[in-house]
């Protein structure tokens, strides 16, 4: 489903949601690369969207676009797609994307990038991502790992992908949960080389 035929001229960050905790990354994440203008080409799994309901009261893709509009930003450059929908354009190697971004990234997700399953839009996206030598980045929300989880993220690694945990830092001094949340945006979009002024590059240590 086309929720816009409006786009830049630049290519797309592909921005999958599924179901592990952690909506207001995900939300942040997208308002932001929307502010920046860069095209997204979204796909929100099912329980993806059971995790929107729950965390933000949002139950479908006019509830997104309210989100955003509240929020001083566009929902025009986005494109939605639906996950079960695998002849879709980020299924293929040959469409051009800036990379690729599972936020939050589920551990049942994880262990299907993991092991190069394709049976989502979501999991063929990741692995077109990891052929093509494309970023894909992997922001996984669970405490504690098991060791399957581990080797999991090991094997992701390897395979090319970015494992970027929400676990945000404190140096920043955080003062709101939102300030949290930017602090992981701000890597991810860091990742994608997408400008950010959400947090300053560390310094080092002072006197």
């Amino acid at each position: 489903m086309e929720a816009s035929k409006t786009r830049s001229g630049n290519n797309p960050v592909v921005l999958a949601l599924t179901g592990a905790s952690g909506a207001p990354y995900a939300l942040e994440l997208l308002r932001r690369l929307c502010q920046q203008r860069v095209p997204v080409d979204l796909v929100v799994s099912r329980h993806g969207w059971d995790l929107l309901r729950r965390e933000a009261g949002i139950a479908d893709w006019a509830g997104v676009a309210a989100y955003l509009a509240g929020r001083e930003a566009s929902a025009d450059g986005i494109r939605l797609f639906e996950n079960d929908d695998l002849g879709a354009q980020p299924s293929s190697g040959s469409y051009p994307v800036r990379g690729m971004v599972i936020c939050p990234c589920s551990t049942k997700t994880l262990s299907a990038v993991a092991c190069g399953a394709c049976r989502s839009l979501i999991e063929r996206s990741a692995e077109v991502m990891l052929k093509e030598r494309r970023p894909l980045l992997l922001v996984v929300r669970e405490s504690p790992y098991s060791l399957t989880q581990i080797e999991n993220m090991r094997s992701a690694t390897l395979a090319g992908a970015i494992v970027l945990p929400a676990s945000p830092a404190f140096y920043h001094r955080p003062q709101t949960i939102a300030d949290l949340v930017d602090f992981i945006v701000a890597r991810v979009l860091d990742r994608l080389s997408v400008p950010q002024s959400l947090v300053e590059p560390w310094e080092g240590g002072r006197e």
